[in-house]
């Protein structure tokens, strides 16, 4: 199986690369390049995931020193390496249709295909070495795909935000490698994490929450998601369903062990995800752009993974993230071929969509049904399978979680009673769905049905055991229908109600319009305080800093110039001086050496002479 599980990741990143780089030369065969790479990768995907169900295929590559590369698959990552691969597919067939011969395809599909690599890797990391490789290649490829229409500076801004938010989230698994290595010099293994001791036990829990809670836009990160709409609709479709953002709520499913351990991690995780559950889902509610309220309920659906990853709801979570894939995916292709066709995302102006394409308007049904929570679709049952987990450990989480459920059916059925309405009379300027783009919807719609068997025995017994989930509380009949109770129920008055506004105050109503104002929060208490130090240090390095080493510079010159005017110059002329001794010096000495015998004789009879008077004087 070590062949297939390097063929996995290896496929979408070494074709990714190679399309990324070969520019407009491949643009023709971009689209076929990389559907071709992607269903070459499902194959080994299906086949490590049946081997997991048996064995845990493994490989590993030396990497840093006694830190190697390590993949692994075991039954909760062979779910997610088949519903990323197939996600992907579908949303590749929905691009190449969508996407035409004008657009960069080569760097638009390398770089999706890159953002698959990144998330196989997250998803089969059994390392945090390994975690921070695909951790990074996600939030790079993120950044390239959301700033794709890089001419147009919204875009590149958005693209900005979501890239600095998340990359300072990331900073917390940096220190959770830290203080892992700290605690425990070694490979670094995810399952190991749990058996650090304190403190170190708790900084790699905060650290591993930070990191997870950012990248999947849970509070109170959350706002980067809304600017992250500036990315064209595909990248939405997998950013939301089965790549990064469901990135963070997996990693946290992953340390449950973990975050039991720690003590307060698993408390801390639960109620985080259920307040995301539901003031995220207010957020949804109060929008009217059809691409924002979809990625409000995607923070707020992704909190309902990350209840379940506190409770310990291995399984909910698990069919919520499968469930919510497949309808998040198809509602972000809809609200795409929508857009492409109608020209706007704004809710009041799609009234009619659904009528002019029916068939679109039958799946994008579908969709928004399930992610209501509507029987029998598959949302349904897996949020209850993952609340019955919350019942089991507090009964004010769970009722927090399905007061979330309710609003959930409230922000989707919104969707609907605009694109049912009748078409208002302006309807030019609308151009026909491109082709091709609605045949790859039909596999998520289809599998928003096809999970919901999955959520109630004997299936659900035998995901238990697949993902090795023990002591998984399952729910109750009442249960079940409770929550389908309340979903229909609010169904009914949103649509009976229509585009009434929900009975909020109007501050609370305005700050959900504005996404709780996070992300202004986030420029008063962080980015604004960082840009005025930075002025601070820009300031101290210009006038005193930059002034210090210009005065030492000009000290320098001047210090150099005098010793050149004074030193050197007395240098000079004392080193001629002694030249000029040792010149005369040797002179007088040159001047006895005639080569003439007589006078070298004269000179000897002289000096023996004196030689002679001063022995005579001596004595």
């Amino acid at each position: 199986m070590s062949p297939l599980l390097w063929s996995l990741v290896l496929l979408p990143l070494v074709s990714g690369t190679l399309l990324a780089l070969a520019g407009v030369r491949t643009d023709r065969w971009a689209a076929g390049t990389a559907v071709g790479a992607v269903t070459a990768a499902l194959g080994p995907a299906v086949a490590l995931a049946a081997d997991a169900a048996t064995r845990r295929p493994a490989v590993e590559a030396p990497f840093l020193n006694g830190l190697p590369v390590r993949l692994a698959v075991d039954g909760l990552s062979g779910v997610l390496v088949v519903t990323v691969t197939a996600v992907a597919l579908v949303v590749l067939l929905f691009a190449a249709a969508e996407f035409g011969p004008e657009e960069a395809r080569s760097r638009f599909f390398g770089l999706m295909l890159l953002f698959v690599g990144g998330m196989l890797v997250t998803v089969t990391a059994a390392t945090l070495p390994t975690l921070l490789l695909g951790w990074e290649l996600m939030g790079a490829t993120s950044w390239a795909l959301i700033g794709y229409w890089w001419r147009e500076p919204v875009r590149t801004a958005a693209a900005e935000t979501a890239f600095l938010t998340t990359r300072a989230a990331d900073l917390g698994l940096y220190l959770a490698a830290g203080a892992a290595l700290a605690a425990r010099p070694g490979p670094l293994t995810l399952s190991g994490l749990a058996d650090a001791d304190e403190p170190w036990l708790s900084f790699v829990t905060a650290g591993l929450l930070v990191a997870a809670l950012g990248k999947s836009a849970q509070l109170p990160f959350s706002f980067w998601l809304s600017r992250a709409m500036q990315g064209p609709s595909p990248v939405s479709a997998l950013l939301h369903s089965a790549a990064m953002v469901v990135a963070g709520a997996y990693l946290l499913v992953r340390v449950g062990p973990l975050l039991d351990a720690s003590g307060w991690g698993a408390a801390a995780t639960a109620w985080t995800g259920a307040a995301g559950a539901v003031l995220l889902g207010l957020v949804a509610v109060a929008q009217s752009d059809l691409k924002q309220l979809l990625a409000a309920s995607t923070c707020a659906q992704i909190g309902f993974i990350v209840l379940a990853a506190g409770a310990g709801a291995t399984t909910g979570a698990t069919l919520q993230l499968m469930a919510h894939a497949a309808a998040k995916s198809l509602l972000f292709l809809v609200a795409g071929a929508w857009l492409a066709s109608w020209g706007t995302q704004q809710l009041p102006e799609l009234r009619g969509a659904a009528r002019s394409s029916r068939v679109l308007g039958t799946l994008c049904t579908v969709g928004a049904l399930s992610l209501a929570g509507i029987p029998p679709l598959a949302l349904w049952a897996a949020k209850d399978v993952l609340l019955a987990g919350a019942l089991g450990d507090d009964t004010w989480l769970y009722m927090t979680g399905l007061a979330g459920a309710v609003v959930s059916a409230v922000y989707s059925v919104k969707i609907l009673w605009f694109v049912w309405r009748p078409a208002p009379p302006r309807t030019t300027g609308r151009s026909r769905v491109p082709r091709g783009v609605i045949a790859p919807l039909a596999v998520p719609a289809l599998a928003c049905l096809a999970l919901t068997p999955v959520a109630f025995p004997p299936l659900r017994d035998a995901l238990d055991r697949y993902l090795a989930a023990s002591d998984q509380r399952g729910p109750h009949v009442w249960e079940f229908a409770l929550s389908a109770a309340l979903a229909l129920s609010s169904a009914v008055v949103v649509w009976v109600r229509g585009v009434r506004p929900v009975p909020l105050p109007g501050w609370a109503a305005s700050a959900c319009a504005r996404w709780l104002g996070l992300e202004h929060a986030a420029h008063v208490l962080l980015v604004s305080p960082v840009l005025r130090v930075s002025h601070a240090a820009a300031a101290f390095d210009d006038r005193v800093v930059d002034r210090a080493v210009d005065a030492s510079a000009r000290a320098t010159l001047a210090g150099a110039r005098w010793t050149d005017r004074v030193l050197e110059r007395a240098y000079d002329r004392a080193a001629e001086q002694v030249a000029s001794g040792a010149r005369g010096l040797g002179g007088w000495a040159r001047r006895p050496q005639t080569g003439l015998l007589h006078q070298y004789l004269a000179q000897a009879v002289a000096a023996f002479t004196v030689l002679a008077v001063v022995l005579v004087l001596v004595r």
